[in-house]
């Protein structure tokens, strides 16, 4: 029965796929990805004009070799074209760009296909991803890019489908279901091709699920090999997966019934092919639930969480790794971006793979063997002071797991460094972090049991709630710091800092023109010195940027290009933020020397005034709707009701003040198809209505805050 409602769910999706072909120009039919080939993707590095893959060549270093904008003359740089995205939600996604065509994605995991001179529109293509499945997504409906090889773009769709186009037209070619349908799996990240397989992995660690990476046939979309990155239910039979033969180590190191909250360890972003060794590697995520004490009893390291796993990329048997955070509780993912080189270390020439995850540490680490070759701290941390050369594993400070009490950490489960790409020149030598600081109270969730499909962590998310008074609110926002860092990794120490008043900064790229170029979470995007760190050029991109930038030429002439958006996990789930207004949709910003082009005057989107009920609630009732909310509502909708501006404010919803619309929409689920899914598996009509009574709360403190100000 099983098998075959998965081959019934593949059956409807790939009939979705199809009903929603791409839309190609008749008479603009791009051909230039019909040549990108194996050997092309391995000699990247010797076409500087184009941007093959992921990271610009295999070792993701994010580094243009172009000259002609560089340090001299970028104050002349000037917006070339825009495409205007028909979303505001998060932009992420990495350009493609082959021989004068851009391919890119937006949120929802929509492809496109650019002149990369003009921005004139090639074709699209809409998988229609179900709205319901946005409810799976942690971190917003956000994609990270497609991969090109042979006439074909792939892309991972938000849910679970892995898509071969015809490069030249948009229209799918294959499409397989990567995921178990029925469970809350998603797909942000950018696929990655190598030696003729599409490699892809998953999220969805929040919500309860075994994490894995697959590798499929390019021509066929045939299964090629499966590796888990944690063990399954003992229970039950070998997965008859690459993971198999070491999947008895793997659960030696964990506790009790981890398997009925599936464990966790999504693959969501970090997939890095080394041609010079023959090796994939592979980061790994978080722990399902978060809290090691309830996910394994406290015990264990929890093997392949919180790590760095080398596969074999014919087979996807295991080689090697190295685990940074053993027994992770804090949500540390190892997921971060990964970049490969050479390096001079005493006196010798080192093959190394470098990774600034979200524990703070930037590691260097042997990628022949996976020794630790050095790690320090990039970021003020409390939870560690260091890490022991020899064992490899951090030193932990008192209390760092929260077993006596609450306790403040830092960083949290944001990361000293998330997804935002980062970059190495060869020439300077030197690392170009994003990095951030935001602490987080840690603390047991009292009465917590795993509900299947839903948001569980097993930490307390209601003490990390803002406060009222603004003085604290204004104090607490100003801990929150990003900083664009950039890193010498032999010496392992900072070289100089841009420091900006908030996280949540974009991806970096280096190039040969001594530059570096970074957006910004207020709407800027920037270049600077590479060596020095001199600010030398700004752009108002009229949203956040967080996506990271890539360059190319084409006829001669470079482009530096970026997707704009703001959007994923903090602006979703973080309340600590400036003047939040709904969200513009995103762009497309391509820029070249005296490019002459502008955008549109930007007009505020305004807020609608805030819409308290007219009931009076009981304190017992908004204590109460206060936990349902916290608990179930506040990751996407902001604590405390505060939202972003990128997923509507509850607070000034017309549904507060009317019962009956409130009810349809938690519990009836009348607006699934935009990402509010019926929450009735989890929470009784009572409790809804209780959370309605707390959001009430807030809409009344905040319709007397925007009097006081404006009255």
């Amino acid at each position: 029965m099983r098998r075959q409602l998965l081959r019934a769910s593949l059956i409807a999706m790939g009939a979705a796929a199809l009903a929603s072909c791409g839309t190609a120009d008749a008479d603009t039919k791009p051909a230039a990805a019909d040549g990108v080939t194996t050997a092309r993707l391995l000699n990247a590095a010797a076409e500087p004009h184009n941007w093959l893959t992921h990271g610009g060549t295999y070792l993701e270093q994010r580094y243009s070799p172009l000259t002609e904008i560089n340090d001299a003359n970028v104050g002349q740089l000037q917006l070339a074209w825009h495409y205007d995205l028909d979303t505001n939600r998060g932009q992420e996604a990495t350009p493609i760009i082959v021989d004068g065509v851009m391919y890119t994605t937006s949120a929802w995991s929509k492809v496109y296909a650019l002149d990369a001179a003009t921005g004139k529109e090639l074709w699209t293509y809409d998988p229609q991803v179900p709205g319901e499945r946005g409810f799976s997504a942690c971190c917003d409906v956000v994609n990270r890019g497609v991969a090109v090889h042979g006439g074909k773009v792939f892309v991972g769709a938000l849910d679970g489908r892995l898509i071969a186009l015809d490069a030249r037209t948009g229209k799918p070619l294959w499409t397989t279901v990567t995921v178990d349908p029925s469970q809350p799996y998603t797909i942000t990240g950018a696929p990655r091709i190598v030696k003729g397989k599409v490699v892809i992995g998953n999220g969805g660690g929040e919500y309860g699920v075994r994490g894995y990476v697959s590798a499929y046939d390019a021509e066929t979309g045939k299964l090629a090999w499966r590796f888990y990155t944690v063990p399954g239910d003992p229970s039950k039979p070998a997965d008859g997966a690459a993971s198999d033969p070491i999947m008895k180590t793997a659960a030696a190191t964990w506790s009790g019934n981890w398997w009925k909250a599936g464990g966790g360890g999504t693959v969501w972003d970090a997939i890095v092919y080394d041609p010079e060794l023959d090796q994939l590697y592979i980061g790994v995520g978080n722990g399902s639930p978060w809290n090691h004490k309830i996910r394994s009893e406290g015990k264990g390291d929890n093997l392949f969480l919180s790590s760095v796993v080398a596969l074999d990329p014919d087979s996807g048997a295991y080689k090697w790794h190295y685990q940074g955070t053993p027994g992770e509780t804090w949500d540390f993912t190892q997921t971060q971006p990964i970049i490969l080189a050479t390096l001079a270390i005493d006196g010798s020439r080192r093959k190394v793979l470098m990774q600034a995850p979200k524990n703070g540490f930037f590691y260097v680490i042997d990628r022949t063997t996976g020794k630790l070759i050095s790690a320090k701290n990039f970021v003020p941390m409390t939870w560690a002071t260091g890490v022991d050369l020899k064992t490899g594993r951090p030193i932990e400070t008192p209390n760092a797991r929260f077993q006596n009490g609450d306790e403040m950490v830092a960083p949290s489960a944001l990361g000293a460094h998330n997804w935002h790409p980062m970059s190495f020149s060869p020439k300077t030598g030197l690392v170009y972090l994003p990095a951030q600081e935001v602490p987080f109270l840690y603390s047991d969730q009292k009465g917590y049991r795993h509900r299947p499909g839903a948001w569980n962590i097993a930490v307390d998310s209601v003490k990390n709630m803002p406060p009222d008074d603004k003085a604290t609110f204004k104090a607490i926002r100003a801990m929150l710091k990003g900083q664009l860092v950039a890193w010498d990794p032999v010496a392992q120490k900072e070289v100089w800092r841009a420091q900006y008043d908030g996280p949540w900064n974009g991806g970096t790229l280096a190039t040969a023109g001594n530059l570096v170029f970074q957006g910004n979470a207020k709407g800027e995007f920037q270049a600077f010195r590479a060596d020095t760190g001199e600010k030398l050029w700004r752009f108002d991109a009229q949203t956040g940027v967080i996506a990271g930038p890539v360059s190319y030429s084409v006829g001669g002439a470079q482009y530096v290009a970026v997707s704009a958006g703001y959007g994923g996990a903090y602006p979703l789930s973080s309340s600590f933020v400036d003047n939040p207004r709904p969200m513009p949709n995103g762009r497309m910003l391509v820029f070249k020397l005296n490019g002459g082009a502008t955008l549109p005057a930007a007009d505020p989107i305004p807020n609608p005034p805030a819409n308290p009920p007219a009931e009076r609630f009981a304190a017992a009732t908004i204590a109460h709707g206060q936990q349902v909310y916290e608990i179930n509502c506040s990751v996407c909708h902001g604590p405390a009701g505060i939202s972003s501006g990128v997923l509507p404010d509850l607070r000034r919803s017309g549904s507060l003040s009317d019962t009956a619309m409130w009810s349809d929409i938690v519990i009836g689920g009348q607006l699934k198809d935009r990402g509010m899914v019926s929450f009735a598996k989890w929470i009784s009509a009572a409790d809804a209505e209780a959370a309605r009574a707390y959001i009430g709360d807030r809409a009344k403190k905040l319709q007397a805050e925007e009097k006081t100000a404006n009255p």
